[in-house]
């Protein structure tokens, strides 16, 4: 048993809560201004209070009232694991994401207000990679000035039992000792997409389109003519658009000639290698290498959410797919955060 608490800032469908709740930590709120995810983190975060809310606009003391915590409290943890589209390589309208970048200077307020025992900090590697605009370096100096040691780093989910190679930058801080590491990475050759989806693993086969009305969301987008077409060209387990980009009918005009670039778009993915990155567009076959690795579908929502660690109970709650995926592809993958859960505990109980 532990004592320890947290409040997970940014916490979406809650893939950090519940982890660290699966580690036996007290998750007593999640806060977020995306009111879509609301249910899904409710249904699945015990006794939690999900805060609909803006960070720039919540009080410190409004947060006090709320969860009755206090400043100075050893056993507090506050996550921070804020949107991330800025800092990212994938390619989006910069000037829609600018003000998620500097939501870290936000977070800054509530750990200079309360001073928990444990801050943790989960994000993409471009806040690291990022050296001129990134607020990386203050960050970490304001946690130095307020009396915290730490350690960070890029982290990849493989190492640390996701079936996915996701890179992520980790940090965690203390103010309790000067003994704070990262949890240790390992290898596991069994984190390959076989043993995670597929009939073996209570996936039935289904068809692009097909709706599973029932909670477990076996369910799959709809493919285009075309994009039906393409899939079934291309080779199972691994196949790229390269087996069709001499088909004037269904070559994409962008990659005529630049059959190197992108390679993973339109693809496979591979039975015996871990997954890519689920992303928020996991259930787009054209979004990146999405498409099943024997069925000609992109993989569905529940296999997606697989490859992220939820279990298989977890229950997702949406208007539609597009909310779902963005739920699933945003969420930090439960594993890694019971891993960080278990490995904050120990720092807690041997200092």
């Amino acid at each position: 048993m532990t004592d320890l608490k947290a409040v997970d800032f940014f916490c979406g469908a809650g893939g950090m809560s519940y982890g660290l709740q699966t580690a036996g930590i007290k998750i007593l709120a999640g806060i977020d201004n995306d009111r879509s995810c609301k249910e899904t983190y409710e249904r699945n975060i015990t006794d939690a209070k999900f805060i609909n809310s803006d960070i720039t606009e919540l009080k410190e003391d409004d947060l006090c009232s709320l969860l009755n915590i206090n400043k100075n409290d050893d056993n507090l943890i506050l996550a921070g694991c804020s949107p991330c589209q800025y800092w990212s390589k994938v390619r989006t309208d910069k000037t829609k994401s600018l003000k998620s970048a500097f939501l870290l200077k936000n977070f800054e307020r509530f750990i200079a207000h309360f001073r928990p025992g444990f801050v943790v900090v989960e994000n993409v590697p471009g806040l690291v990679t990022n050296k001129k605009q990134s607020i990386l370096p203050d960050f970490i100096e304001f946690l130095q000035q307020e009396g915290y040691a730490y350690d960070d780093g890029v982290i990849n989910a493989i190492e640390y039992g996701v079936p996915q190679n996701r890179k992520r930058y980790l940090l965690i801080a203390s103010r309790l000792t000067e003994n704070i590491s990262l949890p240790s990475p390992e290898h596991n050759p069994n984190l390959v997409v076989k043993n995670y989806i597929g009939i073996a693993n209570g996936f039935n086969k289904i068809l692009a389109g097909h709706r599973d009305d029932s909670g477990f969301l076996h369910s799959a987008a709809i493919l285009s003519k075309e994009n039906l077409k393409r899939i079934q060209l291309t080779p199972k387990s691994g196949g790229d658009r390269s087996s069709w980009k001499d088909d004037k009918s269904l070559q994409i005009p962008a990659y005529i000639g630049k059959d190197n670039i992108f390679r993973d778009v339109y693809g496979r993915m591979y039975w015996d290698r871990p997954a890519p990155t689920i992303t928020t567009r996991f259930n787009s076959f054209s979004n990146g290498r999405f498409g099943h690795p024997d069925e000609d579908r992109a993989i569905s929502i529940r296999e997606g959410a697989t490859l992220q660690t939820f279990p298989k109970h977890f229950v997702f709650k949406g208007s539609n797919m597009a909310s779902l995926a963005r739920q699933i592809g945003n969420a930090v993958p439960p594993e890694i955060a019971r891993r960080i859960g278990a490995h904050i505990i120990k720092i807690a109980q041997n200092g």
